[in-house]
């Protein structure tokens, strides 16, 4: 008896292991293709400001170079966090700043229209014809110093809820330059600011199905949101195995673009297995991307939002499983994914995850090994 009671508890544990590696193997994965980079010494200076309530801050058009060598300028949305050169930065969605109770979370649509009507999104010029226009008087026009320091500071007004001293707005006394720092931060955190609300798109992202496939079925869709164009596509499946779109015509990189759904179609004869496909995209980086550092919880760096770019190239891959055409009905539709790039950050990043089906069959598992258990327990106590 003590022999068939321990097989039967390895047979238990073997149940619940199993149930395990269930939970932990997603069905089917995608790389959101985040860009990312460090700061570089390529930065732009302004003005040292004054801040309402006592202290100061430099501000700086910030030089940014990422791993393919294209280069950013980007903002500071975290006045209070220092500043870190030798640390990852990774492209994230807005939900994914790092301080939850930051104003950024409840502004970031008015911040992100300074970041489209500001300096560098406006050239000189145009800005000071719109200043004059709303009635501020320039002292020979606006400077990428006065520029940048006005911008930085409206950034700062909605990111960090600091605001500018009006009565002694920088720290080295040019009345001048005070003058129109003083015009262009009014005009961005005053009544033209209606905010910018829909957040930028990110320059490639694959957002896939949470749920496994089976042979004889098309598996997907994988929806593409990119603010590039695709430059190739690329594939690693078995032979017969196809991207395609719904209609099962096999694609290539000059089919897809921004909003394109594709599908993996997987022959009916197909033995169970796996694969992936890549796009690469070469595009801007939206004005209004957030950069934050990589392992923040454990290295936190002050975090950056595009305010221009370069070209870059970004390269994001999704992966896919299927089993026999036998193992899942073929009435069983993947869960459907979140579309990429919706308002407000949520649906920002590819959708991962396990077959909703899964807890029910673990439970199954565990209930029926608890139920042997018990069987076998009572006709130990009768013997």
């Amino acid at each position: 008896m003590q022999v068939r009671l321990a097989f039967v508890r390895g047979g238990i544990a073997v149940l619940a292991a199993a149930a395990a590696v269930m939970v932990g193997a997603p069905a089917a994965l995608a790389d959101d293709g985040a860009a990312r980079g460090r700061v570089s010494e390529h930065g732009t200076g302004g003005f040292k400001v004054n801040l309402e309530g006592g202290g100061h801050a430099s501000t700086e058009l910030f030089g940014f170079k990422l791993s393919d060598g294209s280069a950013l300028k980007l903002y500071c949305v975290q006045i209070s966090v220092y500043m870190r050169n030798d640390v990852d930065m990774v492209e994230q969605p807005w939900n994914k700043y790092p301080d939850e109770k930051s104003p950024f979370n409840a502004n970031r649509d008015k911040l992100n229209w300074v970041l489209h009507h500001g300096y560098p999104g406006i050239g000189l010029d145009a800005l000071g014809k719109t200043l004059t226009k709303a009635g501020a008087k320039l002292n020979g026009g606006l400077s990428d110093r006065e520029a940048i320091t006005a911008t930085q500071a409206a950034v700062w007004h909605f990111s960090d809820g600091k605001n500018l001293d009006h009565g002694n707005p920088l720290g080295d006394g040019d009345k001048s330059a005070a003058a129109d720092v003083v015009a262009l931060y009014d005009y961005l955190t005053g009544s033209e600011n209606t905010g910018a609300g829909q957040q930028p798109k990110p320059t490639l992202n694959i957002a896939a199905p949470k749920a496994p496939g089976a042979a004889g079925t098309k598996i997907g869709p994988f929806d593409v949101a990119t603010t590039g164009d695709i430059t190739s596509l690329t594939t690693e499946l078995p032979d017969g195995v196809k991207v395609t779109d719904a209609g099962g015509k096999e694609l290539k990189s000059t089919d897809v673009k921004d909003g394109t759904k594709l599908f993996v179609d997987v022959p009916a004869d197909a033995k169970p297995g796996k694969g992936s496909f890549s796009l690469k995209v070469s595009g801007h980086l939206d004005t209004g991307r957030l950069f934050v550092s990589e392992n923040y919880a454990k290295q936190p760096a002050q975090s950056l939002i595009v305010a221009d770019s370069e070209k870059t190239q970004v390269t994001a891959k999704a992966a896919v499983e299927w089993a026999e055409a036998s193992a899942v009905p073929s009435t069983t539709a993947p869960a459907p994914s979140t579309p990429a790039g919706s308002t407000g950050g949520g649906g920002d990043l590819a959708n991962t995850g396990v077959d909703a089906a899964v807890p029910f069959t673990i439970g199954g598992l565990l209930l029926g090994g608890g139920a042997l258990m018990l069987l076998l327990n009572r006709r130990r106590s009768r013997a």
